[in-house]
C-alpha cells in the first residue's frame, strides 16, 4: 500500500494507446542556468527558445519532463550525461533530454489520496520542492485536494497504479496521468 509519502516526480511509462516508450528530444539549456533540475521535473520552453524548470502548480505551457542532460563538464573537459542539472554549471553545450510526447503516460505519486471519483479529472502539481541531490531525482507529486475539470491544470488522471504496493484510495495514491492537451506546449487540438 502507498501509505508513505515517497514522491518520485513524473516517470514515463508508455504512450497513450499502449505503445512502448514515447519519445524524447534534446533541447538547449542556457549556459550556467542557475536552477537545479532533477529527473522527473516539469520543463517549459521559455521565450529565449531554451528549456527551464517549471515550478508552478498550474503550469503556463509545459513542454515535457526532464530526463537528464548532456554537456561538457568544465572540470573534466569531456562530455557527460547527468540525471540532474546542477545549478550554475558553466557549459555552452547543454542539451536537456525532455520527454515531450503530448501523448506520453506518466506515473506519479499523489500528494494525498485519490478516490475512484477523481479518475478522469485534471490535477495540479504539488508545491514545488527541489529534488534529491544525492540521486538526482525529482520529488514532485500530484495535488490530491483539488482535482477538477479546470482546463488550466496540467495533468489528467487516466488510471490508478494497482498492485501490491498501490491501490485506489491509498494515503498517497500512485496515479497514471497524461498531459491536459489544453496546457501542453504542443496543443494537439489546434495543431500547434
Amino acid at each position: 500500500m502507498a501509505t508513505t509519502a515517497a514522491p518520485y516526480g513524473f516517470v514515463p511509462v508508455n504512450r497513450l494507446g499502449g505503445y512502448e516508450g514515447g519519445s524524447f528530444r534534446q533541447l538547449k539549456m542556457t549556459n550556467s542556468y542557475g536552477t537545479s533540475v532533477f529527473f522527473g521535473d516539469i520543463a517549459e520552453l521559455v521565450a529565449a527558445g531554451t528549456i527551464e524548470i517549471d515550478t508552478a502548480a498550474t503550469s503556463t505551457r509545459p513542454i515535457g519532463i526532464f530526463q537528464g542532460c548532456s554537456f561538457t563538464d568544465p572540470n573534466l573537459n569531456y562530455k557527460l550525461f547527468s540525471q540532474m542539472w546542477t545549478a550554475s554549471t558553466v557549459a555552452t553545450d547543454i542539451l536537456a533530454h525532455i520527454a515531450d510526447d503530448p501523448r506520453q503516460v506518466f506515473q506519479v505519486q499523489g500528494e494525498g489520496s485519490f478516490t475512484q471519483a477523481m479518475l478522469g479529472l485534471n490535477a495540479e502539481v504539488s508545491t514545488y520542492v527541489a529534488g534529491n541531490t544525492n540521486i538526482g531525482k525529482s520529488v514532485l507529486s500530484l495535488e490530491a485536494t483539488t482535482p477538477a475539470t479546470t482546463n488550466t491544470f496540467p495533468f489528467r488522471t487516466i488510471a490508478f497504479v494497482d498492485g501490491p504496493d498501490s491501490a485506489v484510495g491509498d494515503s498517497f495514491t500512485d496515479m497514471l496521468v497524461i498531459w491536459n492537451s489544453e496546457t501542453h506546449q504542443y496543443d494537439l487540438r489546434l495543431g500547434t
